[in-house]
């Protein structure tokens, strides 16, 4: 019987690892990818910054292409979702403005790209925030969806 509890206790601390490690994982995914984007949006500020509509056009592209992998998708709501299409189309409008050749027009697209970044993260915290132990009255306000399965604004 002692073996039986010891072995069925190694079991439960040897899942409870594994998820903690699976979440560090995921939390060390996310972290890279944020990264990734951070660099890329330098490379787009340097290009605005000295005008050269290549290194603009290349991050834009790079951060187009971040915002569709599947770490990317961090809350599945549709609030979410309009974070990631407004950060999108600020990027393909970057690339349009560098094909261009509009350096005024780059400068404000990166100003629109920054700030659907910044929108988003507030989101985010707002809404992990939210599901904190203890906030449960918060988390009908901030949640995605109401019980209806209509967005709460």
């Amino acid at each position: 019987m002692r073996k039986l509890l010891a072995m069925l206790a190694l079991l439960v601390i040897g899942g409870i690892a594994a998820d903690t490690n699976a979440q560090k994982k995921t939390e060390g995914t996310l972290h890279d990818l944020m990264q990734k984007k951070l660099k890329n949006a330098q490379l787009v500020l340097e290009g605005v910054a000295i005008a050269d509509f290549g290194k603009i056009t290349r991050g834009a592209e790079t951060l187009i292409q971040i915002s569709k992998t599947a770490e990317w998708r961090v809350i599945g709501s549709p609030r979410y979702d309009m974070h990631s299409n407004e950060f999108r189309r600020a990027a393909e409008n970057l690339i349009q403005k560098a094909k261009d050749k509009n350096i005024d027009g780059a400068a404000f697209a990166y100003v629109e790209l920054t700030m659907s970044c910044v929108r988003c993260h507030q989101y985010v915290r707002d809404t992990r925030d939210a599901r904190l132990p203890g906030r449960m009255g918060d988390v009908a306000q901030l949640s995605p969806a109401s019980p209806s399965g209509k967005e709460v604004p």
